[in-house]
């Protein structure tokens, strides 16, 4: 039996229609009422130019059915400056996170976590939530001279943000400075050394928001990265080549008025909040390393051979200060057996995305960018985390003829959280390793051989006349 043509359209309009609706419901939660926190132990780092605030939370099923995850939220106010989040159970193993709605909340970020296991009726499970924020300390005032503190202001929520209720909760604020102009009071609340202990602070409600300011002093380098370029050239002949172009800006509060050289340079306490140097950090098996400028070597820096890695300890040409720049190039050599694997014809690349660049970096955009030998096919790239695909493009360099393949990828508002492998997997015929080789002895033999025939022709427009 076959259906008529405008049927088959139905059919299909109506088919595409339900994947749709089906699509669009499994990326939309709803808050249950049987999941509770029984107890929400959060402690918010404020020491560096990063808000890391880590979330000890006891789960609570206080339904009849069990529960398979739960929802994690982040308030309208700092959901813009987050740069990542994670999340493990009392065994320290990653739970798996997907961004998820809920309907009538289109202002706050959900995450749905699922649990390694269901968690049954009136049973507990402890888990812990990390994220990080970038941006969200603002230097208060704007500018200094060179010889001032300084002062930074954070804004954020006195308790957690969760969609459900909070039996009891307490919130650690970490300063790690004793200097403190201004902050809030909130009974029951204490001051030790560089702490701020809020609560313990009974029965609150979901989504219950109230205002924690806090204004302190702050030398820490407020060093972001503005843009990192970092190409990864791979060869089969047993070398990976590593560059990467970083440009930083100093965002902390600006210099205002002149700089002295001179007083910089004699009294040490000069500039507390500028930064003279940073230390990089490079896999252990780095080799060759340069770093230069516009205007050639920077030879103030030192390396460091450890261990477990290749320290860095870069110097600036000059002092950062508040709104003051730097741009560099940094490159290095690794072998390709510790990080390209190969069955046959297939291969699998596997190497960081970024390398650490500094301690608390923080990254407005990451551009990588993947250079594969000529002839790979297949290519298919796996990345830890969401990041905007670019189109493939080629790039050629000597003995190349159709060109090797380039797979780029932009990141943005990175943390040293990110600091994870990517995978590429890609299908490279062996005997294409002999091209290269090739192409040179085919060179030198024409060569050659034009040489030869060169030497035995007779340009002369006279014949030598030979008398017998």
């Amino acid at each position: 039996m076959r259906l008529p043509a405008m049927a088959k359209l139905q059919f299909t309009l109506f088919f595409v229609l339900f994947l749709t609706i089906q699509t669009l419901s499994a990326s939309v939660d709803t808050i249950s009422s049987d999941i509770k926190l029984k107890n929400v132990d959060r402690t918010v780092d404020i020491s560096t130019q990063l808000v890391k605030v880590v979330s000890k939370i006891v789960l609570e099923n206080s339904g009849k059915s069990p529960v398979k995850h739960f929802l994690f939220a982040v308030e309208e106010a700092a959901k813009n400056n987050l740069a990542f989040i994670g999340a493990k159970d009392s065994n320290s193993k990653d739970l798996r996170l997907a961004e998820t709605t809920v309907k009538g909340y289109d202002y706050v970020k959900f995450w749905r976590v699922e649990l390694k296991e269901p968690l049954n009726a009136g049973a507990t499970v402890n888990v812990v939530v990390e994220t990080v924020f970038t941006k969200a300390l603002q230097p208060y005032p704007t500018a200094i001279t060179q010889q001032e503190d300084q002062f930074v202001k954070y804004v954020g929520n006195l308790y957690t943000y969760s969609p459900y209720y909070t039996s009891t909760q307490k919130t650690s604020v970490i300063l790690n400075t004793k200097t403190v102009e201004s902050f809030t009071k909130v009974k029951p609340f204490s001051q030790v050394d560089g702490t701020i202990i809020y609560g313990p602070y009974a029965n609150v409600g979901p989504f219950t928001e109230k205002e924690l300011s806090i204004h302190y002093k702050n030398n820490s380098p407020f060093l972001t990265v503005t843009r990192v370029e970092r190409l990864i050239e791979v060869s089969h002949w047993g070398n990976i080549a590593i560059e990467e172009v970083i440009e930083i800006e100093h965002t902390g509060a600006k210099l205002k008025g002149p700089f002295s050289r001179y007083d910089y340079q004699q009294d040490h306490h000069s500039g507390p909040a500028s930064v003279r140097a940073y230390k990089t950090l490079l896999p252990a098996s780095a080799s060759d390393v340069y770093y230069r400028d516009t205007n050639g070597n920077i030879s103030t820096s030192n390396m460091k051979v450890k261990k477990d890695s290749v320290e860095l300890d870069l110097r600036p040409r000059y002092p950062l200060f508040g709104g003051w720049r730097t741009h560099y190039t940094l490159g290095y050599n690794v072998p390709s057996y510790e990080y390209l694997y190969h069955s046959g014809n297939e291969y699998l690349l596997k190497m960081r995305s970024i390398d650490h660049i500094f301690d608390d970096m923080q990254v407005d955009e990451l551009v990588t960018k993947i250079i594969l030998p000529e002839g790979s096919t297949g290519i298919k790239l796996n990345i830890p985390y969401s990041v905007t695909r670019l189109p493939d493009s080629l790039h050629f360099t000597y003995l190349d003829t159709k060109g090797r393949p380039v797979i780029s990828f932009i990141k943005k508002n990175i943390v040293e959280n990110h600091i994870q492998d990517f995978q590429i997997r890609y299908t490279f015929p062996r005997l294409l390793m002999l091209q290269e080789p090739l192409l040179v002895v085919g060179f030198l033999y024409t060569l050659f051989l034009c040489v030869i025939i060169y030497v035995r022709l007779d340009f002369s427009i006279h014949k030598s006349e030979h008398k017998d």
